[in-house]
């Protein structure tokens, strides 16, 4: 195979207006403490996150330069850091600092932020418990 063109997207014409663009990153898994029983927060558990970052990839897609982009591989490597190093009763405070870390990144506008609980202390037979945000950017 030859090199990648550097040359203009095709399709990019001066008429193409860009959309709300979004990078999705699904069921990132960390083993983390939080809860509010003390089982949770000795013994820990699995937790998934799911994120979409909502940014303007425009520059990025026609420069093909990973410096003109949001680095999901940094993102991702942010959050499952966050996640497994803090400590919080509820998921809802877990998924509030998640978003707050991303907003800090260059780039991000906003940030849908689901976090997953599978094995939540519930006494009943469920596939999953779940918190999801939206935050933007001030």
């Amino acid at each position: 195979m030859g090199p990648r063109s550097r040359g203009p997207l095709p399709g990019a014409a001066g008429n193409v207006t860009p959309g709300p663009d979004r990078i999705v990153l699904t069921g990132l898994e960390v083993f983390a403490h939080h809860g509010v029983l003390s089982d949770e927060k000795e013994t820990g558990q699995v937790f998934r996150v799911d994120l979409t970052v909502h940014t303007d990839i425009t520059d990025a897609a026609a420069s093909d330069d990973l410096g003109e982009a949001v680095d999901y591989g940094v993102i991702a490597d942010r959050v499952h850091d966050l996640v497994a190093s803090t400590r919080f009763d509820l998921i809802e405070t877990v998924a509030e600092t998640v978003a707050r870390t991303v907003l800090e990144f260059d780039r991000v506008d906003a940030v849908d932020v689901t976090i997953h609980k599978p094995d939540a202390p519930i006494g009943h037979v469920f596939s999953d418990v779940a918190v999801s945000i939206s935050r933007r950017s001030a």
